[in-house]
């Protein structure tokens, strides 16, 4: 900092302090929350650091970009944030700290459930009791939430059946966790902060999940493009208990093996931009042809299902898998979450449809899939292949798709910047993202 003509060095929470301070000046309110934010996820970092050191990354390709990113979301300011808890707490369930862990399976009584869809998965996690149905949960949730169910486990509404005979793995997500054996995903209420929201599974994203997910599904099934086709995980139903509705929910999402082509291994796209040992991004030898394939695989299906479906993908680096060939060639791309998907009005059906206009749509759409995800690997694949200039490759995969707002994209001189510090500073709802101009490298050339 530059103070009486002359420079010195400020510490992270001077900082933090100095920040809030211009954002107070800005906006006119004050935030206490943010700042403490802040400083947890810097902390959070040194405890995963020092977490990592002590542990082994998983074999699997997969699971390792999962838990690979310790640093996590670029452009928000508390990435790393767990909710202000010692770090005890939390690090047994982090996927940056390489953790695993069995799920605590709970008996519902079966005049309590609440289900939507397909579930069948949840009842082969183990075996309940007459008069009960299986739910699993969160071992960290159930800890969160110990108060409020006391009740339901003292009159017998829930009843504890022990663990799971396997680990699971938290994804990136924190929340959603894999297990192998059972090629299972499964999305969990986490009353934490992570980023923008409390990642709590609401009544309103459950109510609206299958009209939505069959939307997608409807959007990908029709996909024109070659084989291998895009997939999508399909979030297939979901199970809970009335007295805990959201606390207790679960969403039971597609596996793998039944969407991925033959022969590939699949990455989490934010860890191709972060980096892990055997990176294909910076592996490849032909960074331009890696870069050709990774477009012509990520960036039709997000368009075509806006274009001819009215869907919305929630395309970011989060929501994204890429599949490599042996080679590590980009082969296929597999999208996910339901709950971030958006759709058109002629797309929606049913009245709890989350709806946008065609305008704000599209904005949401450039800004996940150009902002936050080409952006990104754009510039990893820059840093570890000098010389690339990736963006006249993207330039021409946007120009390929026939829609009215593509050449408008090409010569537009801002791409839309989603304001996360902002959003958290004034405590707005993470889905109502707002957003400020970013110079745009489609048109400056990077």
């Amino acid at each position: 900092m530059r103070t009486a003509g002359a420079w010195r060095r400020v510490g992270h929470a001077e900082l933090v302090k100095l920040a809030a301070e211009e954002l107070r000046r800005l906006t006119g309110s004050s935030n206490h929350e943010l700042p403490a934010e802040m400083l947890d996820s810097r902390d959070a970092v040194a405890a995963l650091l020092d977490a990592r050191a002590r542990a082994a990354p998983p074999d699997d390709a997969y699971l390792r970009s999962e838990q690979s990113l310790l640093t996590g979301h670029t452009h928000h300011p508390a990435p790393k944030a767990r909710g202000g808890g010692p770090a005890a707490a939390w690090l047994p369930y982090a996927p940056e700290a390489y953790a695993r862990f069995p799920l605590t399976l709970l008996g519902v009584r079966a005049d309590t459930v609440v289900e939507e869809g397909d579930t069948a998965a949840l009842d082969r996690l183990g075996t309940a009791p007459p008069g009960y149905r299986l739910l699993p949960a969160h071992p960290w949730q159930l800890e969160l939430a110990a108060r409020d169910l006391a009740p339901a486990f003292a009159d017998g509404r829930l009843v504890r059946l022990g663990t799971t005979g396997f680990p699971v793995w938290p994804t990136a997500a924190v929340r959603t966790v894999y297990d192998p054996g059972g090629d299972l995903f499964l999305k969990f209420s986490l009353d934490v902060r992570i980023t923008n929201d409390i990642r709590r599974l609401w009544r309103h994203d459950l109510l609206r999940l299958r009209a939505t997910d069959r939307a997608v599904r409807s959007a990908f099934a029709a996909h024109p493009g070659p084989a291998p086709a895009p997939a999508w995980l399909s979030d297939r139903g979901h199970r809970t208990a009335d007295f805990a509705f959201e606390q207790l929910a679960v969403v039971v999402r597609d596996g793998l093996r039944g969407h991925l082509a033959p022969g590939a291994t699949c990455y989490l796209a934010a860890a191709l931009a972060e980096g892990f040992a055997g990176n294909p991004l910076a592996c490849t030898a032909s960074p331009d042809a890696w870069w050709e394939a990774y477009l012509s695989r990520v960036v039709p299906p997000a368009l075509t299902a806006f274009a001819g479906h009215g869907v919305v993908l929630e395309a970011h680096l989060q929501n994204t898998l890429v599949a490599v060939d042996p080679d590590g060639m980009p082969v296929q791309a597999l999208f996910r979450d339901a709950e971030g998907v958006k759709l058109l009005p002629e797309a929606a059906g049913g009245p709890f449809a989350p709806t946008v206009s065609r305008e704000a749509g599209w904005e949401r759409l450039v800004y996940c899939l150009l902002v936050n995800h080409l952006m990104e690997i754009a510039a990893a694949l820059a840093d570890h292949h000098p010389g690339l200039d990736p963006w006249p490759a993207v330039r021409r995969e946007l120009a390929r798709h026939d829609l009215p707002e593509v050449p408008a994209l090409l010569t537009a001189p801002t791409l839309p910047a989603k304001t996360n510090l902002l959003l958290r500073w004034t405590a707005a709802n993470g889905a109502e993202a707002r957003y400020l101009p970013l110079r745009s490298p489609l048109v400056s050339g990077g």
